[in-house]
């Protein structure tokens, strides 16, 4: 069961980029297609917030319910910020 959902997990990190909402900030995020979601990872976002990119480090990674949480440091605030895909 634990190799069933580790597979799970990583086939939509390789192959498909991935559209969140951050629901501290109220904003849509999208993580790029081609980025390994892990934890201590460096990954680039587009922040369609403010419309930028940023480089983000992924501090966890929980899947529950059909959604997944990722959490990651915002290098602007220095905050530690969850983002839901579903």
């Amino acid at each position: 069961m634990k190799k069933l959902m580790l597979i799970l997990t990583i086939i939509p990190t390789l192959t498909f980029a991935w559209d969140g909402f951050d629901y501290n900030n109220a904003k849509f995020v999208d993580i790029e297609k081609g980025s390994v979601v892990r934890e201590g990872n460096d990954i680039e976002i587009f922040d369609w917030g403010d419309g930028t990119y940023k480089d983000v480090e992924v501090q966890s990674v929980d899947s529950y319910g059909g959604t997944t949480e990722v959490e990651y440091i915002d290098p602007d605030s220095g905050e530690t910020e969850p983002i839901d895909w579903e």
